[in-house]
């Protein structure tokens, strides 16, 4: 059984085993309570970054951070409009994109909220995700803001 997860402390009382073919998948339902417990932006992943740039200048850091900022949104408009129309397979691959690339800037509850839709998405019908994409959206306005103090 292969079993996704993360290094957090997560609610297992609404865990749920979809079956895939001949593979077993974990997949951590979270309620949007254990995403509020995450850090909006982890600074281990922005000292990270800023540790790949030249020594004191956070030029690296800054285009990471713009290129993120440029995509994201395009991302977000991509589940929009695979959830409207149904493409399920645009839908997944959106929400995957949009969690490795917020978790290579740091932002925890967009990553997180992310992979709970990346999940869902694979073993139940996006149309009861809506919700989800509201709170994505939401987390991600919020890491705009935190984002921005980076920048300089």
């Amino acid at each position: 059984m292969n079993v996704i997860s993360r290094d957090w402390d997560f609610r297992r009382d609404e865990n749920v085993v979809a079956r895939r073919g001949t593979k077993s998948y974990l997949v951590m339902l979270l309620t949007p309570m254990t995403f509020l417990n995450l850090p909006v932006v982890d600074l281990e992943a922005i000292n990270n970054l800023r540790s790949l740039g030249d020594e004191g200048d956070d030029t690296f850091l800054r285009e990471i951070i713009g290129i993120y900022l440029e995509d994201t949104p395009l991302r977000i408009a991509d589940l929009r409009r695979s959830f409207q129309s149904g493409e399920n397979a645009l839908f997944t691959r959106s929400a995957h994109t949009i969690k490795g690339s917020s978790a290579n800037v740091g932002l925890s509850r967009v990553r997180g909220i992310a992979e709970r839709i990346e999940h869902r998405s694979k073993v139940e019908p996006i149309a009861g995700l809506a919700g989800l994409l509201d709170e994505l959206e939401a987390a991600y306005a919020e890491a705009i803001e935190a984002l921005r103090e980076f920048q300089g």
